[in-house]
C-alpha cells in the first residue's frame, strides 16, 4: 500500500483487479461502456498516465479531449481532474467534441508532453476508449504503454476537486483545438482551388468528430451524417464500403454531379474515399496516389514507411522513383515512432487499416487531411480520381488487394501457429510458395505480383488473411486455397 496526499492506492503489476482488467491495444484501452469502461477505470489509468508523465518529463503537461461517443465529456473531465490532481498542467478541449488528429496537433502546437483522447475510434457505439498520444503528436509507443501499465493501480481512492477549482489553481486551461486545427488546414492547403475548381465534393462524417471542421472549411459541399449522434445510429463508425452504402448511393444518384466523396470514422483519423461513380477506392491506391503526388507533382523528397501488410506496389513505385521504403510491423505506433526519431524527411507512413501519416503534418493518420490532399491533387490537375488511379496503374500495373477475417478456436489457432513457425506451408493448392517473410505475421510470395499473408490476433482466436493479385477473382481463389490448408 502506497500513501500519497489525499490518496490511498494499491498496485498489482499483472493489471488484474477487482475493479476490472485494463488491457491495452495498439493505441490504448478500449472496452464496453459501463461494463468495463467506467469512471473508476478511467481514474486508474489516468493516474498511471500521470505517474508516467512525471517520470519522463520535467513540468509535464497534457492535452485532453473526447470525440462524439456517449459520455465522452464525462470521461474527459475525469481524466483532466486526475491529471491536475497530480500537478499535471492540462490543456482541456473547450469544444463539445474533437477528433484524434486535433488532440495530436494540439500537443505539437501547445508543446505539451502528451495527450489523451477519449475515443474507441471505429469500434461499435457501445465501446469507448482511452488513447494516449506522445509529445510529437503520434500514438504512444509500446515501450510507453508497457511502462504506463505497470503504474495502473488495482484500487484507487482519489479525492478530486472540481474543474473550476483546478482551473483557479492554474492547472487547467481550456483551449479551442478545433480552431487550431482549422487554421492549420487552411494554411497548408489551397482551399480556394478546392472550392473553385469546378468539382463538387461530398463528406460523410459517420456521426463522428470531423463534422464541425468540414462545415467550417467547406460549408457548401454535400454533407451526410453530420449530426451529433453518440450512438452512431447503431452502426460502427468504420469507413468501409460495407458501412457506407448509403453514401455510395448518394454519389451514384447524383449522376456525376458529385466528383468525389470523403468519409471519416468516429474520431476522424481513418478515411474512405469514393470516385465520381460511387465506387469505393482501395486504400492501397490512395497510398500510391499520395506517394505520386508528394514526390512527382509537389517535388518533395523523403522516406516512405509502409506496414508489412501493405501492397507490393508501394515498393515498386518507390523503386521507380528511387525512394527508400522501410517496411514496419503493423500498427501506426511503429511507423510514427520511426518517423519521429529518425530525423529524416518522409513522404508517407502507411498502414493497411486506414491510418496514413503524411509529410507536413502529425506523424499519424488524419482522415480529413488525407481527403484534402487528394482533393487538392484533383483540383490542381483538373482530373477525376478515376483518371488519377488509371495513371497509377500505368506506373505499377493493375492489382487488387483484399483481407478477410476468420473466427477460429484457440486450439486451431495454436496448431496453425506451430505449423507456421515450423515452415510447414510450401504451397496452397496450385499456388507454390517461392519465398516467405515473417516480420509481423507470415507472408507467402507466389510470383512478382501475387502473395498471401496470414496473421493471428494476439488477444482473441481470430485469423486474418491478406492477399494481392491482378484480379479479385484470383484473390478469392487464393483465399479458398489457403483456407483449405489452414483449417483442415
Amino acid at each position: 500500500m502506497y500513501q500519497f496526499k489525499g490518496l490511498k492506492i494499491r498496485f498489482k503489476h499483472n493489471i488484474v483487479s477487482t475493479m476490472g482488467k485494463i488491457k491495452f491495444g495498439t493505441g490504448g484501452w478500449e472496452a464496453i461502456i459501463a461494463d468495463d469502461f467506467t469512471v473508476e477505470g478511467v481514474k486508474r489509468i489516468a493516474f498511471a498516465t500521470a505517474l508516467w508523465l512525471k517520470k519522463n518529463f520535467k513540468n509535464p503537461s497534457a492535452v485532453v479531449g473526447a470525440d462524439t461517443r456517449f459520455a465522452g465529456p464525462l470521461f474527459a473531465d475525469t481524466t483532466t481532474k486526475v491529471l491536475a490532481s497530480q500537478s499535471i498542467k492540462v490543456f482541456r478541449a473547450q469544444n463539445e467534441f474533437v477528433s484524434t488528429p486535433m488532440v495530436s496537433l494540439g500537443i505539437v502546437k501547445l508543446c505539451a508532453s502528451a495527450g489523451v483522447i477519449i475515443t474507441a475510434s471505429h469500434k461499435p457505439p457501445n465501446y469507448n476508449g482511452y488513447h494516449i498520444k506522445t509529445h510529437y503528436g503520434g500514438p504512444a509507443t509500446f515501450t510507453d504503454i508497457e511502462q504506463i501499465q505497470t503504474f495502473i493501480p488495482d484500487i484507487i481512492d482519489l479525492q478530486l476537486k472540481t474543474i473550476e477549482d483546478y482551473k483557479k489553481d492554474g492547472l487547467i486551461e481550456f483551449v479551442d483545438l478545433e480552431t487550431i486545427y482549422v487554421d492549420q488546414v487552411e494554411k497548408h492547403f489551397d482551399i480556394e482551388a478546392i472550392k473553385n475548381c469546378g468539382f463538387n465534393w461530398a463528406y460523410d462524417a459517420m456521426y463522428g468528430a470531423g463534422q464541425n471542421v468540414m462545415r467550417r472549411i467547406l460549408p457548401d459541399i454535400t454533407f451526410l451524417h453530420c449530426e451529433h449522434n453518440p450512438g452512431f445510429d447503431g452502426q460502427a463508425p468504420e469507413p468501409s464500403h460495407l458501412n457506407l452504402t448509403e453514401f455510395s448511393e448518394v454519389i451514384k444518384i447524383s449522376e456525376g454531379d458529385i466528383t468525389c466523396g470523403l468519409a471519416t470514422d468516429g474520431d476522424a483519423d481513418w478515411h474512405g474515399l469514393y470516385d465520381e461513380n460511387g465506387n469505393f477506392v482501395d486504400l492501397q491506391c490512395i497510398m500510391l496516389l499520395l506517394i505520386h503526388y508528394t514526390y512527382k507533382i509537389k517535388g518533395l523528397r523523403g522516406e516512405v514507411y509502409s506496414a508489412f501488410s501493405c501492397s507490393k506496389k508501394i515498393q515498386q513505385l518507390c523503386n521507380l522513383y528511387g525512394i527508400n521504403n522501410t517496411v514496419t510491423k503493423i500498427g501506426s505506433n511503429y511507423s510514427s515512432d520511426l518517423i519521429a526519431k529518425s530525423g529524416k524527411q518522409y513522404l508517407i507512413g502507411a498502414q493497411d487499416a486506414g491510418g496514413i501519416a503524411i509529410t507536413g503534418h502529425i506523424p499519424e493518420g488524419d482522415g480529413i487531411w488525407i481527403g484534402f490532399t487528394i482533393w487538392e491533387f484533383m483540383a490542381k490537375t483538373n482530373r477525376t480520381l478515376t483518371s488519377l488511379i488509371k495513371e497509377i496503374y500505368q506506373l505499377v500495373g493493375l492489382f487488387m488487394y483484399e483481407s478477410i477475417d476468420i473466427q477460429i478456436t484457440e486450439e486451431l489457432k495454436q496448431r496453425i501457429i506451430a505449423k507456421l513457425k515450423a515452415g510447414s506451408y510450401k504451397s496452397f493448392a496450385s499456388y507454390t510458395v517461392t519465398s516467405t517473410e515473417d516480420l509481423d505475421g507470415y507472408k507467402f510470395h507466389f510470383d512478382e505480383n501475387s502473395w498471401v499473408m496470414v496473421r493471428m490476433w494476439e488477444t482473441e482466436p481470430l485469423l486474418r488473411i491478406y492477399a494481392e493479385a491482378a484480379t479479385s477473382a484470383e484473390i478469392y481463389k487464393i483465399f479458398e486455397a489457403v483456407k483449405v490448408e489452414l483449417l483442415e
